[in-house]
């Protein structure tokens, strides 16, 4: 007790020994570190405007809203809604952070979605018009994707990405509470030093279990030359019960980016054909499977996917059809009569864009010494000393003179093999050039002049 009160005692003593000018000094020290503090929604440069107005986009995660109402899409790093129908898009997440992947909450009121506007990629929410963001996840280096809600709305679940010793990656699939925290892992990479690509999580209808894509290519390592036609990614089933994982899909071709319809009776995913990108379904119980469309985008089995092989695709809520990006358009198939048809949709917005520095990179100085002289020869007098440099002769006053060209050839032009006549008089040497290939010439030093004694090109 005595010791914690002379500590008191002490620490008190310091503060009141503190100066108001020291007290002012730390805090300006602090608000000069908050100023400094990288921004990326408002980073330091020149900016500029630019206005965008496309009918079609590339890469576009989409979601279906509950109501079946209103579709929410990425396009080049923003969020949009619009009509079921198609028409107009309207800007709800805009600015210069990254903000990707929306999906609407259960009861349609929210939107989750990924963003880096605080420095990192974590999970967002926001209402259904872009207002009341607010951050779910907190990581600051373990960066997390592809979100996907709990049917009750209380949950959501996302992609973790790990890096390993080689810089590749992997991913786990993390739970996290609507209202933040620290989250729960869920399905963990196999040990530390796996590099196969794992995410693309969603949840089941039912709530029970979270189905996700994972490369099963043998052994732990990152394969650079994949076999497309064999089965690169299989999707998974991790059940929130039991922690047990099984497989879903798997097969020839691989199976990626799964999407189960509400009734959780028929499986949307993409699958490889002949190296081709197709979408496929799969009914669940029987294991029939069939393919509905054959012109997707390619997906990215074979690389370091972090946020998916390919872009979120959705159900309509009654199960009537399904909604997906394709050839940079917004796909609408329907279970009726197989039909696929366009939902256009128009982006009229603009962009705020940085000049990108540009630091000035010296290639090669004007001047650089020259590391290897070869094929030195001197004059019978001892006076001129001739020698290659960077593939040209150079002649020399000995013992100080400075180095000159002998000749002004360039375009490929080497000269090599110098020898000096008895008298001193010329310099016989070997021209070079690849496609022109060899030939002897003769110099008279005095004049300049050249002479060319070999009629068929070769090796000399």
């Amino acid at each position: 007790m005595l010791n914690i009160r002379k500590s008191l005692i002490a620490t008190c003593a310091f503060l009141i020994a503190l100066s108001p000018q020291t007290i002012l000094a730390a805090d300006d020290k602090m608000m000069e570190d908050e100023k400094d503090k990288w921004d990326i929604t408002n980073p330091p440069g020149d900016k500029t405007d630019i206005t965008i107005d496309t009918t079609s986009g590339t890469w576009m995660s989409l979601d279906v809203s509950p109501d079946g109402k209103t579709i929410a899409f990425d396009l080049l790093g923003d969020i949009y809604t619009m009509p079921i129908t198609g028409g107009r898009a309207k800007s709800i997440a805009k600015g210069l952070a990254w903000d990707i992947q929306p999906r609407f909450s259960p009861n349609g009121k929210r939107i989750a979605f990924t963003s880096d506007r605080d420095g990192a990629d974590n999970i967002w929410t926001m209402d259904i018009d872009g207002d009341n963001k607010q951050q779910v996840s907190k990581e600051k280096f373990r960066l997390l994707n592809n979100p996907t809600w709990s049917p009750d709305g209380r949950f959501i679940a996302a992609r973790k990405h790990f890096t390993t010793s080689r810089s590749l990656g992997t991913g786990e699939i993390w739970l996290y509470h609507i209202s933040g925290g620290d989250g729960v892992k869920l399905v963990k990479r196999p040990n530390e030093d796996f590099q196969k690509e794992l995410g693309e999580p969603i949840f089941a209808p039912d709530g029970k279990s979270i189905y996700y894509s994972m490369n099963t290519t043998p052994g732990n390592t990152f394969i650079y030359a994949q076999d497309s036609n064999s089965t690169l990614f299989e999707i998974k089933r991790y059940d929130l019960d039991t922690g047990e994982t099984s497989t879903a899909i798997g097969g020839h071709g691989g199976a990626v980016r799964p999407a189960l319809s509400p009734d959780g009776q028929t499986m949307a995913f993409v699958r490889r054909v002949r190296a081709q990108s197709k979408l496929f379904l799969r009914h669940m119980s029987s294991g029939k499977e069939w393919m509905i469309f054959d012109n997707l985008d390619q997906d990215m089995q074979e690389t370091w996917a972090v946020y998916g092989t390919y872009p979120n695709m959705d159900w309509l809520p009654d199960g009537s059809g399904l909604v997906f990006w394709a050839q940079g358009k917004i796909q609408r198939y329907n279970m009726a009569d197989g039909s696929v048809t366009d939902i256009a949709f128009r982006v009229k917005d603009s962009r705020t864009i940085l000049a990108p520095p540009r630091p000035t990179v010296e290639v090669s100085p004007d001047q650089v010494d020259a590391k290897m002289i070869k094929f030195t020869t001197v004059s019978p007098d001892g006076k001129t000393a001739i020698f290659e440099a960077f593939g040209h002769l150079y002649k020399k006053a000995l013992p100080g003179g400075s180095p000159k060209r002998l000749t002004s050839w360039n375009d490929g032009v080497r000269e090599l093999y110098p020898s000096f006549s008895p008298d001193g008089q010329k310099i016989t040497f070997v021209r070079w050039r690849d496609n022109t290939l060899g030939s002897i010439y003769v110099m008279t030093l005095a004049t300049g002049s050249l002479q060319k004694i070999t009629t068929e090109p070769g090796h000399y």
